[in-house]
């Protein structure tokens, strides 16, 4: 476990329900079982996930898992108002961070997961018009009832979090970090949560190089063959490893429902790639040397 007990992996649920796989209840148990007995304690939720129908068909199947809460993390994200079946009264997708809209979206992601408190609530995305205060009095009464024991934010900036710290402590932030979108390295991001106590998780960690075939995809592959051997592991390891090289202690949130896949992720983590093989695989990344 990290400091903040979640899981060195996490899984993401995003394409457990409508907006993927669509795993029955009894698929679900089974890789709920099969994250816990990895190590892969901590699941990743948002309400919009499957047009707010994802986290309702986790919490039944959690319910039935007999798996103690107590030996898992749930994090949830609001905010997001998602264009859907499911909200059919919004005209536009965007978001809302009053303090009651904030109360309401985490207490239907409890009655959803079937548990009386989540790990951590994120807000999903900043919003324009974010009143700060709206923010700190939701997650004070929150956090008063039991209902949340951290708080956090999703692809925020550092500026953001600064104007949401001067009223609630931010302890998350989630972002989309691989070797492919690793702008945060260099953009102050990472600087900024570790010079802030700040948890960073990674969203889509392997960023597009099993995505796509361009010529940089082309030489990340190379790269990463020629490693193979050396680290006993497989391409997406290896860009795992990459990831939690870095000294801010990302956690990758790894979206895949293949039990092997999972296994793969987790072993990732014993990984320590040396320092100059960590430089190989991002001059692959980048196309030339770095500065």
């Amino acid at each position: 476990m990290t400091k903040n007990n979640y899981s060195k992996i996490i899984a993401g649920t995003m394409t457990w329900g409508k907006w993927g796989k669509q795993l029955s209840k009894k698929d679900m148990i089974n890789l709920m079982h099969h994250c816990v007995e990895t190590n892969i304690t901590t699941f990743d939720h948002a309400d919009i996930y499957g047009d707010y129908s994802t986290e309702k068909d986790f919490g039944n199947a959690f319910a039935e898992s007999h798996i103690d809460r107590n030996q898992i993390q749930l994090i949830s994200k609001c905010g997001i108002q998602y264009l859907g079946e499911a909200r059919p009264e919004n005209k536009v997708k965007h978001y809302n961070y009053s303090k009651d809209y904030i109360i309401w979206s985490a207490e239907q992601s409890l009655k959803n997961l079937k548990t009386d408190y989540l790990d951590v609530l994120l807000l999903h995305r900043p919003s324009p018009l974010m009143q700060v205060e709206e923010v700190a009095e939701a997650v004070s009464t929150l956090k008063q009832q039991g209902k949340i024991k951290d708080f956090g934010v999703s692809n925020f900036t550092p500026s953001q979090i600064d104007l949401l710290s001067k009223s609630v402590n931010v302890k998350v932030n989630q972002i989309q970090f691989s070797l492919t979108q690793h702008t945060a390295i260099h953009n102050g991001s990472l600087d900024h949560m570790q010079l802030h106590n700040i948890q960073p998780m990674s969203w889509s960690p392997l960023g597009n190089v099993f995505k796509e075939d361009t010529e940089q995809t082309r030489r990340i592959h190379k790269q990463l063959g020629a490693l193979l051997q050396k680290y006993n592991a497989t391409e997406d390891q290896l860009l795992l490893a990459w990831i939690m090289k870095h000294p801010a202690n990302i956690l990758p949130v790894v979206g895949t429902t293949n039990p092997k896949r999972l296994t793969d992720a987790y072993a990732a983590t014993s990984i320590d790639l040396e320092l100059e093989d960590w430089f190989l695989i991002l001059v692959a990344c980048q196309g030339h040397k770095v500065p």
